[in-house]
């Protein structure tokens, strides 16, 4: 609404003049709430809160995580059962080994519990005068991860760690193999969805621990009154990992950033009296407007062209 507000015909034209209330629509391209992320408003905490999330696309969440092994090429398990191959009626059915490459997937698959390790910055304190400092002097990690599997029916994935340890040691003439011999590589994977991509579950974060083995294999609790899942608890060792993001591990890249949002551009001026309509107030700009627009319309091309030709500098 304008403050002022007047009009009068003048032949053909309708003139009308006010004094606008509103001066936010004078230079909309220096408006610097159209640098703000679409649909977040940075005036308070809260808003800039939201946006830097929506940035990140949301929260990481806790259960949604994916776990896969990498035992050594020469390294043999066996055969974890037999396979139904449904192919056909039943007489052509027949049962496949289940053989340890596709028991690595099932015991990635069936972890229920894991936890990213953590690194530590070893320091020791070094005090010349005043207070002192902790000096580092090296890296370190913890060494060994707890997880947890669900076990099936025929406890595959304990029979999984109890073959890898036997690669470690034998039961019968109790030597140990070559530490090289049983070492496998684990990645732990972070999951979600990207907002840009209609995909349900994508690899956001990762972790890649080198020379695990099993160390302990976890007893389970068996009573007439417990219901639910058998959980196999399993010990793991490790001596470092890396982080497959940030260290790009053989060429890997896990997440792709953000586009760039879409820029605003001012419209192009046409003609002569373009550039000038454009430095008026928006009011006299409107009005201005509509007399050009009616002057086109009424010359003779304009008449012809219903006003979408007209001379130039109009």
């Amino acid at each position: 609404m304008a403050i002022l507000r007047g009009g009068r015909r003048i032949g053909p034209f309708d003139i009308r003049l006010g004094l606008p209330r509103d001066r936010s629509l004078e230079n909309i391209e220096g408006d610097k709430r159209l640098k703000d992320p679409l649909g977040v408003q940075r005036a308070s905490t809260i808003g800039a809160f939201v946006s830097e999330m929506a940035q990140g696309e949301g929260f990481a969440r806790p259960n949604r995580f994916l776990v896969r092994f990498y035992l050594p090429s020469k390294m043999k398990l066996g055969i974890f059962g037999m396979e139904k191959n449904e192919v056909g009626p039943p007489p052509q059915q027949t049962f496949d080994p289940y053989s340890s490459a596709e028991m690595q997937k099932n015991v990635g698959l069936m972890c229920s519990k894991v936890t990213i390790p953590s690194r530590d910055v070893n320091t020791t304190e070094n005090i010349i005068y005043g207070p002192g400092r902790k000096m580092p002097y090296g890296y370190s990690y913890s060494g060994e991860l707890e997880t947890t599997f669900y076990g099936d029916k025929f406890l595959r994935q304990r029979l999984f760690f109890e073959q890898w340890q036997e690669k470690i040691f034998s039961t019968q003439t109790h030597n140990l193999n070559f530490y090289n011999d049983y070492v496998g590589t684990m990645d732990i994977y972070q999951s979600g969805q990207f907002a840009t991509e209609n995909d349900r579950e994508s690899v956001t974060y990762g972790v890649r621990l080198h020379e695990v083995y099993p160390q302990t294999i976890g007893s389970i609790d068996y009573a007439y009154g417990e219901e639910g899942i058998v959980n196999v608890p399993i010990t793991l060792n490790f001596r470092r990992w890396e982080s497959l993001t940030a260290d790009q591990i053989g060429k890997s890249s896990i997440g792709t950033p953000l586009g760039q949002l879409p820029s605003v551009v001012p419209s192009k001026d046409f003609g002569f009296v373009d550039s000038i309509l454009n430095k008026l107030p928006p009011e006299m700009k409107r009005a201005g407007r509509n007399v050009v627009n009616t002057v086109r319309r009424n010359l003779p091309i304009g008449e012809i062209t219903g006003g979408r030709v007209f001379p130039p500098f109009i």
